[in-house]
């Protein structure tokens, strides 16, 4: 049986749209990722902790655009799950710097073939011509929000 529900405003809307095919991501990560036991942000914040050997927390609110309290807490779990160790900088006795451990450096790598099949999964959706232009629009989009953001 079709589902012939229109959604009216929502079906042009980019807030509920984007909000949408975040939701699609995730069921795509966690259906590609299986046992695997790590959240998209999770695999995010490990990804650019690999990047960036040392980053304070701080460093990665910028980088993930994760906030602040959510952020702390999942860099205490992945500390808990052994993939993460934090330590009080020298500079700032308030600031953790953050790094892989050897067991987090394997999680990542084991699951970044599985994020690249969710990438590609996403945008087989669209003409070979369209992927580009896509991505680039939703950086351009981040850029342009994270730099309103700063501003307020």
């Amino acid at each position: 049986m079709k589902n012939n529900h229109r959604s009216g405003a929502l079906d042009v809307s980019a807030l509920h749209l984007l909000h949408r095919a975040g939701q699609c991501a995730e069921v795509l990560f966690t259906n590609e990722t299986g046992k695997a036991d790590l959240t998209p942000r999770q695999y995010a914040i490990l990804a650019s902790v690999s990047q960036n050997p040392d980053i304070s927390q701080t460093g990665l609110v910028e980088q993930t655009g994760v906030d602040r309290s959510t952020l702390a807490d999942i860099v205490r779990r992945l500390v808990k799950k052994g993939l993460l160790q934090r330590k009080r900088t020298r500079r700032d006795a308030r600031m953790y710097a953050v790094r892989l451990t050897a067991k987090g450096q394997s999680a990542l790598s084991s699951i970044k073939p599985a994020a690249s099949r969710v990438d590609q999964r996403l945008l087989s959706v669209l003409r070979p011509g369209q992927r580009g232009d896509f991505i680039e629009a939703l950086s351009e989009i981040v850029r342009a929000m994270s730099r309103q953001a700063a501003q307020q």
